[in-house]
C-alpha cells in the first residue's frame, strides 16, 4: 500500500490554456513559474507547484499527484501496485522540482501520481489577486462513492473521515480533514478544486476582490459541518467550481483519533463519523442551483 502524506499539485486540460493561465495569475492569484511544451506550471506565493494546465480538448481534471516519504523507494512502491493488478509508468523530470515519478489509473480513469522529493519552482514572492497558500483538496463526482473510498483507502493509504449519509465522503491522507472527497451524482466528472487561505480575513478579501471583478460567489460564505472550514465558492473560466477555504479540521495525531478542539465543534471530542440531516453547515446560505448542478 501506498502511504501518500500530501496533495502535491493537480494537472487540468483545458481548451483555451491562455485563459486559464489568466485566471490563475489575475484571479486565483498563482505565480505562473514555467512554460514547456505547450504546459503551464503555476505555483503558490509561496513557490510550491500547485497547477499544470496542458491543452485538451475540454476541461477535465486528467492527473492528481501526491508526495509519499522522502525516503520512499518508488521501485518497491511500483512493485506493490503492479501487485494489485494495476499498470505503474514510472518517468523522470516529469514536471520542475520534482526529479521521479510514478503513475497509475484510479477506477474512473484520472491518473494518480507518486513522488517522493520535491522543491520550491519560483521564489516566494507577492502575487495579483486572491493568492492562497497551497493547494487544499479536490472533489470528485461519481456514480458511487464507496467503490473509490475503497480504492484510495487500499491502494493510496487515505483514511476516512467523514461521511454525509452515503453520498459523500470525505478522506484525509495527512492531517488536513480532507484531501479528496467523492460525492454521488449522475456524471463522472470533477466537482471542485479548493485553496488553502490564511485566514476568515482573507476570504472576506477574496470575496470583495471576486465581487470587484464581477464574479458571483455561487455558495457561501459559510462554516461548513464536515471538516468544519470556512468556505466561498465561484466558477472559473473553464467552467469548474473554485473553493477558497480557511480553519479546515486537522487531525495531528492519528493514535488520539479525534480533531483538534475548536470552538465550533458540537461534538466533543470530533471524531469521524457519519453526518445525518439536511443542512450539515453551521451557519452560511444554502447552495444556490448554480453550485448543485454540478452533480446533474
Amino acid at each position: 500500500m501506498i502511504n501518500a502524506k500530501r496533495f502535491g499539485h493537480v494537472t487540468f486540460e483545458t481548451p483555451d490554456i491562455e485563459r486559464q493561465i489568466a485566471y490563475f495569475t489575475e484571479i486565483a492569484g498563482l505565480v505562473l513559474a514555467e512554460r514547456e511544451n505547450g504546459h503551464a506550471y503555476l505555483a503558490t506565493k509561496l513557490g510550491d507547484l500547485a497547477v499544470k494546465l496542458e491543452p485538451g480538448d475540454t476541461a477535465r481534471c486528467a492527473r492528481l499527484a501526491f508526495q509519499v516519504a522522502p525516503e520512499t523507494e518508488l521501485k518497491d512502491i511500483q512493485s506493490g501496485i503492479e501487485t494489485a493488478g494495476l499498470r505503474a509508468q514510472s518517468r523522470n523530470d516529469p514536471a520542475p522540482g520534482i526529479s521521479q515519478m510514478l503513475s497509475f489509473e484510479d477506477p474512473k480513469g484520472t491518473v494518480c501520481e507518486i513522488f517522493a522529493t520535491q522543491t520550491k519552482i519560483s521564489k516566494p514572492q507577492a502575487v495579483v489577486g486572491i493568492g492562497p497558500i497551497k493547494l487544499g483538496h479536490l472533489a470528485f463526482v461519481v456514480p458511487d462513492p464507496k467503490p473509490f473510498a475503497d480504492f484510495y483507502s487500499r491502494v493510496l493509504g487515505f483514511r476516512v473521515s467523514d461521511w454525509i449519509q452515503d453520498w459523500f465522503v470525505f478522506m484525509r491522507c495527512g492531517p488536513d480533514h480532507h484531501t479528496i472527497n467523492f460525492v454521488r451524482g449522475k456524471r463522472t466528472q470533477m466537482h471542485h478544486v479548493a485553496f488553502e487561505l490564511k485566514d476568515w480575513a482573507q476570504v472576506q478579501s477574496a470575496c470583495d476582490f471576486l465581487g470587484s471583478k464581477s464574479i458571483p460567489i455561487i455558495w457561501g460564505p459559510g462554516r461548513h459541518g464536515p471538516g468544519h472550514n470556512i468556505y466561498t465558492y465561484h466558477r472559473n473560466p473553464d467552467d469548474q467550481i473554485v473553493e477558497m477555504f480557511t480553519e479546515l479540521d486537522k487531525m495531528l495525531d492519528e493514535k488520539l483519533g479525534y480533531f483538534e478542539p475548536r470552538p465550533w465543534h458540537r461534538d466533543h471530542p470530533q471524531v469521524p463519523k457519519v453526518w445525518s440531516g439536511l443542512p450539515t453547515d453551521i451557519w452560511g446560505p444554502p447552495p444556490t442551483p448554480e453550485y448543485t448542478r454540478q452533480r446533474e
